[in-house]
């Protein structure tokens, strides 16, 4: 029941057949048509509301090629998954105006670790998710460095990792305890934040700059047999 409540406030579940709300041109989606979430019979369409994101995650034998990468371990965890449904979106708290939402239903999206909650619809795990929470989105078969896109104010870089000789002699990869790298080649931009008046704050690095940002900031990711972090503009350091 607890759980359940929790789902409610970030779930919409009508019987009607209305799409979800749109404000002043935010997209609209239509609903995913369930039977039962979280065992409790369901009749009728769930959605998500305000800036929450409805995934279907993908199953475990996927997740080897991409994922987020685990500080001091050799496995590699993935939470990747396909954009079910998306809601409305939120509203700027002075002016109102709507932030638009960042992905579409048929996006794939790479998000933290530690982010999303879970549930079960129709014996599938799904997960809801803010926009916040997106890392990478991609279309178009396997995640590539080609094919990556970042979203909001978002930044991916392409770290610096340097491999570091043990006083034994054993050459220790960036996972061997090691001081995450902090310095990178910027590869992909997101749009920026969107301020009072609807605009854009341009983003104040482009493709290329080599930067540095705050130690431990970001989130990593491996991309192929490259590291990668994604990194907010605010914790971005200097340019060089």
């Amino acid at each position: 029941m607890k759980f359940l409540g929790i789902a409610a406030t970030l779930l919409a579940i009508s019987s009607c057949d209305a799409f979800a709300p749109s404000f002043n041109g935010v997209a609209r989606t239509q609903a995913l048509n369930a039977k039962s979430l979280e065992g409790w019979k369901v009749n009728g369409k769930v959605k998500p509301v305000n800036n929450f994101i409805l995934i279907k995650k993908s199953d475990d034998e996927d997740q080897t090629e991409t994922g987020i990468l685990i500080a001091n371990a050799a496995k590699v965890v993935k939470t990747e998954g396909l954009v079910v449904e998306v809601g409305p979106g939120k509203l700027h708290p002075d002016s109102g105006k709507p932030f638009p939402m960042p992905v579409e239903e048929g996006d794939s999206v790479i998000y933290g670790k530690y982010d999303g909650t879970e549930l079960v619809i129709d014996g599938d795990t799904h997960s809801l998710i803010r926009d916040d929470d997106i890392l990478v989105k991609f279309k178009g078969g396997p995640l590539s460095e080609a094919n990556a896109e970042v979203v909001n104010e978002n930044v991916l870089v392409l770290v610096e990792t340097k491999e570091v000789e043990s006083s034994g002699g054993l050459i220790l990869g960036s996972g061997s305890g090691q001081k995450r790298p902090s310095t990178g080649v910027v590869v992909k931009l997101g749009p920026g934040r969107m301020v009072e008046s609807g605009e854009f704050i341009p983003m104040n690095v482009k493709v290329g700059d080599q930067i540095k940002f705050m130690d431990f900031a970001g989130n990593e990711i491996k991309i192929g047999e490259k590291e990668y972090s994604v990194v907010k503009m605010p914790e971005i350091l200097a340019k060089f």
